[in-house]
């Protein structure tokens, strides 16, 4: 029987169990007892955080990474995004990728007023005086090395947090970062994946 988790990811912990390098990294596996053999499906940057699949099924990861699974961000941005750089961003921008260029897909963004409360991030993100910061929605199906990140840079509003609130219709709800619920199934757009 397999089994299923969904984690609120904190800031500064990488999406695996096992790291072989010799700098000591903050694993998945020090915030819950998994059974052997669990694995994220996909992946959240050490500096990215919110919610995360694992499950102890392989066939699964594949359905979820798929390109017709929808995840949406909550992305912190410096400066006060305009609505022209939310109009480039739902169109498509041009980001480096494997040493070339890329353009991303048509996406949703706009801008969040009314945010959750996602609680402190572990690391200071910074004060006030720097300048202001907003927040900007953005869902994408595919998923290209720290391509968000690319994304709101291309546009002149650099990245600095980063939260996945949503995968298919599943949602970060009232996780606190660190918290792991074992669920029976992901329930994703009418596809039940057990």
């Amino acid at each position: 029987m397999h089994q299923h988790f969904i984690l609120f990811k904190p800031y500064g912990y990488l999406s695996q169990f096992i790291y072989e390098l010799k700098r000591k990294k903050k694993l998945l596996g020090e915030l819950y007892d998994f059974p052997n053999g669990t694995m994220s499906i996909g992946r959240l940057d050490e500096d990215s955080e919110g919610l995360l699949f694992l499950t102890t099924d392989g066939k699964v990861s594949e359905q979820i990474r798929s390109n017709k699974v929808d995840k949406e961000y909550y992305v912190q941005v410096d400066g006060i995004i305009t609505s022209e750089a939310i109009e480039q961003l739902q169109k498509g921008v041009e980001i480096g990728f494997d040493g070339g260029k890329y353009t991303t897909k048509p996406c949703k963004a706009f801008i969040v007023s009314d945010l959750p409360d996602f609680g402190p991030r572990a690391k200071k993100i910074r004060d006030e005086r720097h300048g202001p910061t907003s927040w900007v929605s953005i869902t994408v199906n595919e998923g290209k090395f720290r391509q968000v990140r690319k994304m709101t840079a291309a546009v002149g509003f650099p990245t600095l947090r980063l939260v996945r609130v949503r995968i298919g219709n599943v949602h970060l709800q009232n996780l606190k970062a660190g918290e792991v619920l074992e669920v029976t199934s992901f329930q994703l757009d009418n596809v039940s994946i057990r």
